[in-house]
């Protein structure tokens, strides 16, 4: 195979989507790291405190929904936002199996501190709040075709 070869193109590394994506999301993690840094979160903590600022008083399973993730994955996670004092996390009365989630106060007042953050990323991504929402539109269509059985 010669490297003209429409083969030998289609595994060129930098015609991949996944490679596009991967490095991508690797540079977005490095912006959002100093920001974060800043509030005592990790990038996936601040996930998971964007999901409870949406809705507080929620189940593990519904944040793992949420953050497309594996709840046992998130047990660590979330035990050390309650280490934290960020939320709590209490068994269910009805079924002990169900974990409920709920932020402190100390929780809910770092939101405000959290508000920049948006701004910040739209400026280091140097595009336009339309070119942002139209980007974010392409990748969860993206995601949802991919998540279709």
């Amino acid at each position: 195979m010669t490297t003209s070869d429409p083969a030998c193109e289609a595994l060129k590394l930098d015609n991949q989507l996944c490679f596009a994506l991967y490095s991508t999301s690797l540079q977005m993690t490095k912006v959002y790291k100093p920001l974060l840094q800043n509030l005592g979160l990790t990038y996936p903590q601040y996930i998971a405190m964007l999901v409870l600022w949406e809705g507080d008083d929620i189940t593990v399973g519904e944040i793992s929904a949420r953050m497309l993730t594996d709840p046992g994955s998130l047990t660590p996670l979330l035990k050390r936002l309650e280490a934290e004092g960020l939320i709590t996390r209490t068994r269910s009365q009805a079924d002990e199996r169900v974990v409920q989630l709920r932020l402190t106060d100390k929780g809910r007042d770092l939101r405000r501190q959290a508000e920049a953050i948006p701004a910040c990323i739209l400026a280091s991504s140097g595009l336009t709040l339309e070119g942002i929402q139209h980007l974010q539109s392409e990748l969860v269509a993206l995601r949802d075709q991919l998540q279709a059985p």
